[in-house]
């Protein structure tokens, strides 16, 4: 008979869920225990009323979603229509495409979560579920992993996986005038009509935007057009987006999923970039080979075939740092909002979309210089192209627009922020200065270090062993950790972002958790990255 494995899951967002789900497929007999430390298990961070409201919408779509128990689509179509439309969604409307408010994708994973735990439980499986209760540390032992709470020291366990998602480490510098991330307490908080000063243009930033105007005003569509209506008590009230180019997303684009394979920008063909004496220039020349095959106009008019790694990001962003933002955002949605009715793919978009995904398995081997070289270039590129935000965000930012409330400040690459007591002040190269009387940070997710993990001797052993990052198998266990070395799976995606740029969405929770509990069943471990 087989021993049972017990596993410890800290954290339930999506990577904890498909954590539990993959696990649940290896076919071994598990006794599994999760802990939430927020009050309901499932719902991750970003996705939960202490971070998000009803106007925030997620990025993803059914389509892109990989399925716990069931799809998105399937449960949105299995909810009362009563509360689809608290969350302004038309059950006749509904398809795979559609992007939903985080709150109700917090409450999708939830329920999945319920579904999942009770088909274990009737398989056989030992699960249990501890809601409010933080994982102060994480110990070792002969016999395995120990994980401690406030109230108990829980294990031995054979093997546990930190799956905590976003991290913030400076959320205890918020005050009521300044918040360090848009997770700080910007939810629960009332902001006054001010000038109120947004760092960045993501959609953590237009997220952000959307806490603010809501408490003083409304959005009504009227004729086809979304407008905003601003209390007359809130007659002060001025929202600045900020960015050193001070270009606003692009709405997010119709394109096949799953998607096509690519035809130069291969695996074996980058790995074989990494034994050339210019990697990264060797790379960015099936880059763009694979471009010119998908859309030779696109390449013909940005003079693509003389471009360099270094050169092309400045030619890819040149027409939108010299045209009005706001004017470009509504070319630009009306142009995504007709290729969506009809189906109509932007091969240049397209293809850039599926190259970061390859790409993104050599840059931890580039040469140093190569790295440094990528980051301040062709990553901004595919940030750019894959964190494309829904057609209702960039509505509701020309909304607000045209109702005088939002303004877009450039503040290039030189630029000094001061906090004090009351205000937050913006000095630019130019000695132009913008004060604002609340600010929030909303540049989104810092990759994180050893030194930032909140488990005192997990950090110590890491640290002592020289590990300033931590070191990952393909399994995403530790390795030369330690007593953690092959019992403890690093899940959380701050900490993966140094190898790995542009960890994120489900896909790549999912893509993790698969990871992870194929190593349940071996003991062949070999570094995620060489």
């Amino acid at each position: 008979m087989t021993a049972r494995r017990a596993v410890a899951i800290i954290g339930t967002g999506p990577t904890g869920i498909y954590s539990l789900k993959h696990l649940l497929g290896a076919g071994l007999p598990l006794d599994v225990t999760l802990y939430e430390r927020g009050p309901r298990a499932g719902i991750g961070m970003p996705y939960s009323p202490q971070t998000a409201n009803k106007s925030m919408l997620a990025n993803i779509a059914s389509i892109e979603i990989p399925p716990v128990v069931s799809t998105y689509l399937e449960w949105l179509e299995a909810q009362p229509p009563a509360r689809l439309a608290s969350y302004g969604l038309d059950p006749e409307d509904l398809d795979d495409r559609q992007f939903t408010p985080r709150l109700l994708l917090g409450e999708y994973f939830r329920d999945q979560l319920l579904y999942l735990v009770e088909d274990a439980r009737a398989a056989g499986h030992r699960i249990a579920i501890h809601e409010n209760t933080e994982v102060l540390d994480i110990g070792t032992g002969e016999e395995g992993l120990t994980a401690t709470t406030l109230a108990v020291r829980d294990g031995p366990f054979d093997r546990v996986i930190v799956a905590t998602g976003h991290q913030f480490p400076d959320v205890d510098e918020a005050t009521r005038t300044y918040f360090p991330s848009p997770w700080s307490g910007l939810i629960e908080a009332a902001i006054p009509a001010v000038r109120v000063g947004i760092m960045g243009t993501s959609l953590s930033s237009i997220d952000a935007a959307m806490a603010v105007v809501n408490q003083h005003g409304r959005f009504r569509s009227r004729n086809g057009t979304l407008r905003f209506d601003l209390d007359p008590a809130s007659s002060d009230l001025e929202v600045v987006l900020m960015s050193r180019t001070g270009v606003l997303p692009e709405a997010d684009f119709y394109c096949p999923i799953p998607y096509e394979p690519l035809t130069f920008v291969t695996g074996p063909a980058l790995a074989a970039c990494l034994k050339t004496s210019k990697p990264l220039d060797a790379a960015f020349d099936l880059i763009k080979d694979e471009i010119t095959q998908a859309d030779p106009a696109f390449a013909l008019r940005l003079g693509l075939k003389s471009l360099t790694a270094d050169s092309f990001p400045n030619a890819y962003f040149a027409s939108r740092e010299t045209s009005d933002a706001f004017e470009w955002a509504r070319r630009n949605l009306q142009e995504v909002e007709y290729n969506k009715a009809h189906k109509i793919t932007v091969a240049w978009r397209y293809a850039l979309l599926r190259i970061h995904e390859e790409v993104e398995d050599i840059v931890a081997d580039l040469p140093e210089a190569d790295r440094e070289r990528f980051d301040s270039g062709l990553k901004k590129v595919f940030v750019d192209n894959y964190a494309a935000v829904p057609s209702e965000s960039i509505r509701r930012l020309l909304a607000l627009r045209d109702a005088g409330i939002l303004s877009l400040l450039t503040l290039g690459e030189d630029y000094e922020l001061d906090r004090e007591e009351s205000v937050t002040r913006i000095t630019r190269r130019d000695g132009q200065v913008d004060t604002f009387e609340v600010f929030i940070d909303a540049r989104g997710q810092k990759a994180l270090t050893s030194e930032d993990l909140p488990f005192p001797s997990l950090r110590r052993t890491l640290l002592e062993n020289g590990q300033e990052i931590p070191d990952v198998s393909q399994d995403y266990s530790l390795i030369e950790a330690g007593s953690y070395t092959g019992r403890l799976c690093l899940a959380a995606l701050p900490y993966l972002m140094h190898d790995r740029p542009f960890v994120q969405g489900f896909t790549a929770c999912a893509d993790i958790a698969e990871a992870i509990a194929a190593g349940l069943t071996t003991r062949r471990r070999r570094r995620l990255v060489s």
